[in-house]
C-alpha cells in the first residue's frame, strides 16, 4: 500500500463534486471531524454506557467523553508519527499530503463507537445471542449464510461503518459523505461477518460489502483472500493509530473511573500507574505528584503521564514497523507490539481491570438488565417486521422512525431496520421504550 493513495479527500457518494486541486483553510478531513461533532449519532453517545452506569452524583465516562478522549490522544500520535514520516519522504511529491494524519485519524477516534447499542458491550452480545440463541433463532433458514452470520455476530465497529455509508430512508446518498481516508480508518477488522470466528469481530455487513469494495479500491488497500473466498483485506496503516489510541483511553480511564468509585483504592491505582516508569523519572513524577494533595488530582496527573508515554512507545512501534504496515504483514495491535516497562505495566493495569472492574456488582448489574431490555425489544419489533399484517404490528411499526425501513421487500433488509433502531438508542430511551411496551409506565391522559 502506498500513502499518495491511502490518503484520499474523495468523499463517499459525492465523488462527482470531488476537486483535488481546491484550496481551503478548513480540510474536507476537517470537515469531516466537524460533521461528527455536530451529528445526532455522536450527539445520543453522551447517554450511552462505556463501562460503568451512567452517573449519579459521581461522574464516569460515557461513549461521548470517551470518544473524544480518544480524539486527543490518536491526534497526538498521528502527529507524531507524521513528522517523522514527513522527515523520511521529505523528497516526495506527496509528502505534504502527510500533514493530514492527525485530522484523518481525529475523525475516525470521534466515529469508531458511533454503532454501538445502548448498555456497552453487553448490548452487542444481547444482540448476537438473540439470534444465535435465543427467540430469532427460528429465522435461521429463511436467511442466507452471510446475512445469518450478520446478525450473529453484531459488531459496533462493523455497524459504524453502516451508519456512515448507508443511505437511510429519506437520507442523502453516502450516508454521512466522509472522506474515503476516514472511513477506512475507522474500519478495526476490514473483513466480513463469516469470517468473525469465536470473537466475533468484523468489518462490514454483507449490506456494505460493495461499499468496503468501493473504498478499499479507491485507497489501494491489499486484499488478503483469494477469488470466491470471504472478503478479507489488510488494514489500512491509520487504523493502528485509531486501535491504539482507543485501547488506550479505555484501560486508563477506566482505572481512573473506578478509583473515583472506590472499587479500587489509591494505593492501588497509584502503584499501578507509577509501574510505567523507573529510575530518575519515576522520582520526578512522584515528586510532582506529591505537589498536590487531592487524591483525584494526582491519579490525574499520573494518567496523563502514562498516556503520554504510551502515545510515544506507540508512535515508535509504528514507525519502526511502517513497512510492514504497508505491506499488510503486521500482526498485533501496536501496544501488542511494544516492550519494556510500559508493556508489563499496561499488562498489570489490564488483568486489574478485568479482576476487579468488569466483574464489580455496578458492572454487571449493567449487563443484566441491558441483556434483558435489549432482548424484549429485539422479541417485540422482529415479531412485527415478520408478522407485519398483526394490529399489533402495525400500530408499533408505525412509531419506528421513518429512516429505518420496517417495510423493505426483504426480511433481511426489515431486521436490519430493527437492528439500526435498537442499536441507536441511548441507554434512557431503551429503558423508557421497554417499559412503556411492558406496561410498566403508560403515557399521560
Amino acid at each position: 500500500m502506498e500513502w499518495n493513495r491511502l490518503i484520499s479527500d474523495k468523499r463517499f457518494g459525492l465523488e462527482h463534486y470531488h476537486d483535488p486541486k481546491k484550496s481551503a483553510t478548513r480540510t474536507d478531513f476537517r470537515r469531516d471531524y466537524d460533521r461528527l461533532v455536530f451529528s445526532s449519532p455522536f450527539r445520543r453517545l453522551q447517554n450511552k454506557t462505556q463501562v460503568f452506569p451512567l452517573p449519579g452524583s459521581i461522574f464516569v465516562h460515557n461513549r461521548l467523553t470517551h470518544s473524544m478522549e480518544v480524539a486527543c490522544v490518536g491526534k497526538s500520535m498521528a502527529d507524531n508519527i507524521s513528522q517523522a514520516l514527513r522527515a523520511k519522504y521529505a523528497t516526495e511529491p506527496w509528502c505534504g499530503e502527510l500533514h493530514h494524519l492527525g485530522d484523518i485519524v481525529a475523525a475516525a477516534c470521534l466515529a469508531h463507537d458511533l454503532g454501538n447499542p445502548p448498555f456497552g458491550h453487553s448490548g452487542e452480545k444481547a444482540i448476537g445471542t438473540f439470534f444465535s440463541e435465543g427467540a430469532g433463532k427460528v429465522l435461521e433458514q429463511r436467511l442466507s449464510e452471510r446475512q445469518w452470520a450478520d446478525f450473529i455476530n453484531f459488531e459496533g465497529n462493523a455497524n459504524a461503518f453502516r451508519v456512515l455509508t448507508n443511505r437511510f430512508k429519506g437520507r442523502r446518498e453516502g450516508g454521512f459523505a466522509m472522506t474515503y481516508s476516514t472511513l477506512a480508518s475507522v474500519v478495526k477488522y476490514p473483513y466480513e461477518s463469516l469470517l468473525a470466528g469465536k470473537k466475533g469481530k468484523f468489518g462490514f455487513f454483507t449490506s456494505e460489502v460493495e461499499s468496503y469494495q468501493r473504498v478499499a479500491a479507491e485507497l489501494g488497500l491489499r486484499r488478503l483472500s483469494a477469488d470466491g473466498e470471504p472478503l478479507r483485506y489488510a488494514r489500512h496503516p491509520l487504523v493502528y493509530i485509531v486501535e491504539a489510541a482507543d485501547d488506550i483511553c479505555y484501560e486508563v480511564m477506566d482505572l481512573e473511573d473506578a478509583h473515583k468509585l472506590r472499587i479500587i483504592t489509591t494505593a492501588e491505582i497509584t502503584d499501578l500507574l507509577l509501574g510505567y516508569f523507573e529510575g530518575e523519572r519515576r522520582s520526578r513524577i512522584v515528586t510532582n505528584m506529591m505537589r498536590v494533595d487531592d487524591p483525584n488530582e494526582q491519579v490525574a496527573y499520573l494518567r496523563s503521564c502514562v498516556i503520554g508515554a504510551l502515545v510515544e512507545r506507540c508512535a515508535e512501534c509504528f514507525i519502526a514497523n511502517e513497512e510492514s504496515i504497508l505491506a499488510g504483514e503486521f500482526e498485533g495491535s501496536l501496544l501488542k507490539n511494544i516492550s519494556g516497562i510500559e508493556c508489563e505495566a499496561y499488562g498489570r493495569c489490564n488483568e486489574m481491570s478485568w479482576r476487579k472492574i468488569y466483574c464489580a456488582s455496578d458492572v454487571v448489574d449493567i449487563e443484566l438488565a441491558g441483556n434483558r431490555i435489549i432482548t424484549d425489544l429485539l422479541d417485540i419489533l422482529v415479531n412485527a417486521v415478520v408478522r407485519p399484517e398483526l394490529n399489533y404490528s402495525r400500530l408499533l411499526l408505525s412509531q419506528v422512525p421513518r429512516q429505518y425501513d420496517v417495510e423493505a421487500p426483504t426480511l433481511y433488509g426489515r431486521l436490519q431496520a430493527v437492528v439500526d433502531h435498537i442499536s441507536a438508542m441511548t441507554d434512557v430511551y431503551a429503558l423508557d421504550l421497554y417499559r412503556k411496551l411492558n406496561g410498566s409506565t403508560l403515557p399521560a391522559v
